[in-house]
């Protein structure tokens, strides 16, 4: 007769499920972010973003290999949100193109008013303090950029096909510009606790580039 054998119990703490640990990875990431859109990346502390979460400050090496793992990591994440939005506006083709451009800056001008000012672009704010990060940084926060620059010049060639600005309109040079100044908008509305820098660049880049 055939029995079966359990074997024997191991001794210690039984193993995380593995949807623990994924929830606790995600809950890691998206503190991390938080932080990061607030204080940068030098100004934030593992232990504080640990503490947030409750989880203890010896678990985040299970999950991460070292701070600037972890800070590749939160890059990718936030940009993967941010294209996201970013898709949700200017793939919008109920809109004209400029009016879905428009209707990015009003939603951004809304969600920092959220959070009274204090959050900025996690993309912004460590492209501001590049000399203290690691240089592996440079390339994907250079990546980042370049990626939503390419989805803006996309949505400004529409806005080209359909006469709404001029025919000899340099799409991937407005697409820049407009990045270039709406990260330095973000950063003085940042400062200031105010949506006017966000509201001045919004209406000037529109009233420049259309015909």
């Amino acid at each position: 007769m055939n029995q079966t054998i359990t074997p024997p119990r191991k001794r210690g703490r039984p193993a995380k499920e593995a949807g623990d640990f994924r929830g606790t990875r995600e809950a890691l990431l998206d503190a991390g972010v938080a932080a990061l859109t607030e204080k940068g990346f030098s100004g934030t502390g593992i232990d504080e973003i640990l503490k947030s979460i409750g989880v203890p400050k010896g678990s985040f090496y299970n999950f991460f290999g070292s701070k600037e793992v972890f800070g590749a990591e939160l890059i990718a994440r936030y940009d993967a949100y941010f294209v996201k939005k970013l898709d949700r506006f200017f793939l919008d083709e109920s809109r004209p193109a400029l009016a879905r451009i428009e209707a990015f800056f009003v939603d951004a001008e809304r969600g920092m008013k959220r959070f009274a000012f204090r959050r900025g672009c996690l993309i912004g704010n460590l492209g501001q303090e590049m000399g203290a990060l690691p240089e592996s940084f440079r390339s994907q926060l250079t990546d980042v950029l370049l990626g939503w620059q390419r989805r803006t010049a996309k949505v400004l060639e529409q806005a080209k096909a359909a006469g709404e600005i001029d025919a000899s309109i340099d799409c991937a040079e407005w697409a820049a510009y407009l990045w270039t100044g709406w990260e330095g908008a973000v950063l003085r509305a940042k400062l200031e606790r105010s949506a006017t820098p966000l509201r001045l660049f919004a209406k000037i880049f529109l009233a420049s580039i259309q015909r």
